[in-house]
């Protein structure tokens, strides 16, 4: 059987961590970033969970767990 293939991007996108929880970035992080305040660029900094629905799927295109 052939080695399954990494999703290159949603390699960069989504990050594993130590217990299998799947974390993803805010959306709107760069676009138009100079003209918010700093308040609102430091909620773009934090990582939340991919919501339950699509899990599968991102779990399908990262066959081996990026870190």
């Amino acid at each position: 059987m052939p080695k399954m293939k990494t999703h290159k991007g949603a390699r960069g996108r989504f990050h594993i961590t130590g217990s299998g929880k799947l974390l993803r970035t805010k959306v709107g992080k760069s676009h138009f970033r100079r003209r918010k305040p700093k308040r609102t660029k430091r909620f773009y900094d934090e990582m939340i969970s991919v919501a339950s629905s699509d899990k599968t799927r991102v779990k399908r295109l990262l066959p081996y767990g990026v870190r």
